[in-house]
């Protein structure tokens, strides 16, 4: 039997009111959960999680995340904490950014677990989804032997840590779409569970119509009042319906704006993270299983249409590629562009000849913030794509940056990004605007750019003629 190995003491706990110890777990169950929150898998496994801290949470019982950060970004102690509101995350984490307990408990892979039992001994590591049954098997065998051999804690640790209430209009908005025809705009309100309705006063200032969902998470049809979503994300607008990919029930729901009232149309699917239309298909970014999946509209069917489900960053036919997590998607000229987010990378799909091909990306520990070609362009983990003409807009999520690829001359460039620096001068216009942080989708329209500016809360405009930045005012919300 192997003792599990100790926390190292320099170590910065987030979540918990202060540093465990390893007297502080003695007599606790502890399950450590090895994860990284760029992972589709690892946010896949939260809901597992949360529910055996409910059926435990009289018990002897305690999750503890381990965040053992794949890109550069993620070793931000600061969008840690982001990450850990913006999933709900109840239990303490720690911070293993160098990996040294990664190493300690020999774990190989994201999402991993291990089970300590109430003497400190390590009974069973598991990784991957669907391991609720087994954990849960193991805790409560866990919970009795430590019981009757008399080295279980009388109770839980008390380590919650008061969070005030965001106090923000809008909450890690995701996924943003525009009605040009109905001068609509469409907000995917992804922390608040809704899906906010508005139309254009002017480009930087909108009017509320609607507000679908919300008041706690739930899967729920009917009446945009009643109607419940749990975290959604991808939108797309098609003849007075809008289309909205429902996260983490993992199904396709239509609001049509005619009979005001919402509709599971596709269930069973696996992390839907965006939209496009082309011909009669949707197309969905399938995150949660790295491919590409199509609905067809009039039929209903909802089936595989690119990738094989193997995470990487390989090319060619519909069926060998490729993908890795899929997090956006624009359909332009017969070609289907999307954002490879795992493998920092921009790609494309030819409708015609249905041929998978990289542009940027060289795999999936290679990133970076680096312009230039196509050949030596480096992003790191993009979620929003936005295609017209010979350029593709990308929400450069990881590096805090909007950035725009050149498809004909095959090079790319940064638009807006994040300058590190410790003093501003009176006249400094970079000093004036608030920086992008994590921003998740970007549409065009007209002369204007708009960014959902997700980790900041908000929704950006950029005019491209006059290179303001600026925040879209959203009125009318009660």
């Amino acid at each position: 039997m192997i003792s599990a190995p100790i926390f190292p003491p320099e170590s910065i706990w987030l979540n918990t009111q202060r540093p465990l110890t390893g007297e502080d777990l003695k007599g606790q169950v502890v399950l450590l959960d090895f994860w990284t929150y760029c992972c589709i898998n690892c946010l896949r496994v939260l809901d597992d999680l949360k529910y055996l801290e409910n059926k435990y949470r009289e018990k002897s019982f305690l999750v503890i995340g381990v965040h053992a950060g794949k890109f550069t970004h993620e070793r931000n102690v600061a969008n840690i904490e982001a990450a850990i509101e913006r999933y709900e995350i109840k239990h303490p984490v720690v911070v293993d950014n160098s990996h040294q307990i990664w190493e300690a408990y020999a774990v190989t892979s994201w999402p991993s677990f291990v089970l300590i039992d109430a003497k400190g001994v390590i009974r069973g590591t598991t990784s991957g989804e669907g391991k609720r049954f087994i954990l849960d098997t193991v805790i409560k065998q866990l919970l009795e032997e430590g019981k009757s051999q008399g080295v279980l804690a009388p109770g839980p640790l008390n380590l919650t840590k008061k969070v005030s209430p965001r106090e923000e209009t809008l909450s890690f908005p995701g996924k943003i779409a525009i009605a040009q025809q109905t001068n609509q705009f469409f907000i995917a309100d992804s922390g608040h569970n809704r899906i906010l309705i508005s139309h254009f006063h002017s480009p930087t200032k909108l009017h509320l119509e609607e507000v679908v969902g919300g008041k706690g998470t739930g899967s729920k049809d009917g009446k945009f009042s009643l109607a419940k979503f749990n975290n959604p994300q991808g939108l797309c607008f098609l003849d007075n319906n809008l289309y909205v990919c429902d996260t983490n029930n993992n199904s396709l729901r239509r609001i049509s704006l005619t009979d005001k009232e919402v509709k599971t149309i596709a269930q069973g699917l696996r992390s839907p993270w965006d939209l496009d239309y082309d011909q009669g298909s949707l197309y969905v970014a399938m995150a949660g299983s790295h491919q590409i999946w199509s609905y067809e509209i009039n039929s209903g069917e909802t089936k595989v249409f690119a990738g094989s489900g193997w995470e990487n960053l390989v090319d060619g036919d519909l069926v060998s590629a490729q993908l890795a997590q899929p997090s956006g998607l624009s359909v332009f000229n017969n070609v289907l562009y999307f954002v490879d987010s795992e493998a920092s990378a921009l790609r494309q799909i030819n409708l015609s000849s249905l041929e998978v091909e990289t542009l940027i990306g060289q795999g999936l520990f290679v990133f970076g913030d680096k312009d230039g070609h196509f050949s030596e362009a480096l992003l790191q983990h993009p979620l929003g794509i936005f295609v017209e003409d010979n350029k593709a807009y990308l929400a450069d999520t990881y590096n805090d940056a909007l950035r725009v690829a050149n498809l004909k001359e095959k090079t790319l460039n940064t638009t807006i990004g994040k300058k590190e620096k410790n003093i501003c001068f009176v006249g400094d216009l970079s000093c004036q605007s608030l920086p992008l942080y994590e921003p998740s989708d970007v549409l065009k329209a007209g002369d204007f750019l708009y960014i959902a500016d997700s980790s900041n809360h908000l929704i950006r405009f950029f005019n491209l003629k006059s290179q303001e930045i600026g925040e879209i005012e959203l009125v009318s919300l009660t």
